[in-house]
């Protein structure tokens, strides 16, 4: 087994191995709780496809809804970093496929995030903009923000997040992503502040990032409303 990272912890759930911090209050914003499984005794019957459970039929749990099902209708097995689990967890048709795409974003948009890029960032209502690289913290919780100042917005104390973007796509789509605007509440205040970000130089590798955000706001909601 490989070894622990420095301030995470392997504990063995019901569900399956998983890898979290030592620390609860150092929680991703992005995770999700492990959910409670429907207890074997009201579930006589797969909850997809009625089949009825039997000596020969029996009856597994989706580790990431808790619903109780048949094997065929509970069979793939798929990577649910949003729990932590340290491999692929059994998970029915409808929970797989949403796993398959936030895998997508872990891969791939996360890293985008953590590497960061430069923007011009206004802050409230000022008029002036300063050039700031901006990037989200290993653990998730934090967007820092560097240049003549550094300031760092706690993920959690978002209330609103907005990208902007040129032209639109067939599908509705984000086409190209040019800014951000956000609304947060301070450390120690509950008035909230406004944040603008907009591309700088390298308007390609600020895009990307901008539709990163995106996709982890709409993560970081879902998360909120679990």
């Amino acid at each position: 087994m490989s070894a622990v990272p420095d301030g995470k912890k392997l504990i063995r759930s019901p569900s399956g191995l998983r890898m979290v911090p030592e620390n609860g209050a150092f929680t991703s914003p992005f995770s999700l709780d492990e959910p409670q499984w429907v207890p074997d005794k009201e579930c006589p019957r797969c909850m997809q496809c009625d089949t009825k459970f039997d000596f020969i039929t029996r009856k597994h749990h989706c580790r990431r809804c808790g619903r109780c099902f048949c094997d065929k209708c509970c069979c793939k097995k798929v990577a649910l970093p949003r729990m932590c689990f340290v491999d692929p967890v059994r998970q029915c048709a409808e929970c797989s496929l949403i796993s398959q795409k936030e895998v997508e974003f872990y891969d791939k948009q996360l890293k985008v995030l953590m590497i960061g890029g430069t923007f011009l960032v206004t802050v409230g209502s000022s008029e002036k903009s300063e050039t700031m690289v901006c990037r989200l913290s290993n653990n998730h919780r934090y967007l820092f923000l560097d240049g003549e100042s550094h300031f760092e917005v706690e993920l959690s104390r978002i209330s609103t997040m907005e990208v902007q973007t040129e032209g639109s796509t067939p599908g509705g789509g984000l086409s190209r992503a040019t800014g951000m605007l956000l609304q947060y509440k301070p450390p120690g205040s509950q008035d909230p502040q406004q944040l603008r970000m907009e591309a700088a130089d390298d308007k390609k590798t600020a895009s990307t990032w901008f539709a990163a955000m995106h996709k982890a706001a709409k993560l970081l909601y879902e998360s909120r409303d679990q």
